[in-house]
């Protein structure tokens, strides 16, 4: 029973969606979450469709893949299959050939989760580590200290206030409010919420969005931003504690995010927040 990789049609990425929720699990390796597929919904089904690779065995979904960029994958593989021979072995041939549709050519990158086969294989090919990422993660079994601060949940109304402070927290960012509307719109968004942090006189200056894969399954942040005029007052840490309060309420076993390892103040803040640093991980890329 072979293997075969394709491009997800748009009527498919229901089930993508479902399989992506179904895989995430306390004490798993973590990989592509259904908020990873959410955020990227904001450029539209359409082109979500496109950037969405699975690789099916006997008709099962046995991985998938999200490309970030075109020279950037992001991918989950089914837990009890992270050692699986033909499987990883059928992912290094699709990402290390162009032809294949998968990557383009030039240098690229591929993010798998950690211990998976893929990533010895990719090495055997020549393939390097990048720069590490930190995850940082806390349970959600016990209450969340209450943030002390206003935090709301953004609904179409103030969709215009979700995105502004995403652009005046990240440089270069292109979220517009159509584009909010779009992930909205998304499949994964229905196990979303977008929240914004207010100060004493009631301006937007923090907000995140933050994805739940269901009840009793970890949670995820992506992405958070604090507006650069407002840092340095506490608002990211309070900001995370909303986000770790709102998917406990949402019945979420844990929280978590990854930063990269360079950026010790977003570390700092989520420690802060209770969330714990992980062993760092990094994607593997191939040079031109």
């Amino acid at each position: 029973m072979g293997i075969e990789m394709g491009t997800a049609g748009i009527g498919e990425l229901g089930a993508v969606v479902g399989v992506l929720r179904g895989w995430q699990r306390e004490g798993v390796a973590l990989q592509l979450h259904p908020g990873d597929l959410g955020w990227f919904w904001r450029f539209g089904v359409e082109r979500t469709a496109a950037a969405t690779r699975v690789w099916r065995r006997g008709g099962e979904i046995v991985a998938i893949g999200m490309l970030d960029e075109p020279d950037w994958l992001r991918t989950a593989i089914a837990p009890d299959l992270l050692r699986d021979e033909e499987l990883a072995q059928r992912i290094t041939e699709d990402v290390s050939a162009p032809e294949k549709g998968v990557l383009i050519e030039g240098k690229v990158y591929v993010e798998t989760p950690t211990g998976a086969l893929v990533q010895e294989l990719l090495f055997k090919d020549g393939w390097k580590a990048d720069a590490p990422w930190v995850p940082v993660w806390r349970d959600l079994t016990d209450p969340v200290p209450d943030p002390g601060v206003r935090i709301d949940v953004i609904g179409a109304e103030e969709a215009h206030e979700r995105t502004g402070v995403q652009r005046a927290s990240f440089d270069g960012s292109t979220f517009t409010d159509d584009r909010w509307f779009a992930m909205a719109d998304g499949l994964p968004y229905a196990d979303a919420r977008c929240l914004v942090l207010r100060n004493e006189i009631g301006e937007s200056v923090a907000a995140a969005t933050v994805w739940s894969a269901g009840e009793g399954r970890p949670g995820y942040i992506e992405p958070m931003g604090v507006h650069r005029l407002h840092r340095g007052r506490g608002y990211g840490t309070a900001m995370v504690l909303g986000c770790a309060r709102t998917l406990r309420e949402m019945g979420s076993s844990s929280i978590y995010t990854v930063t990269p390892a360079t950026n010790v103040g977003a570390v700092a803040t989520y420690q802060a927040a209770g969330l714990e640093p992980l062993d760092e991980i990094r994607a593997q890329y191939r040079e031109a």
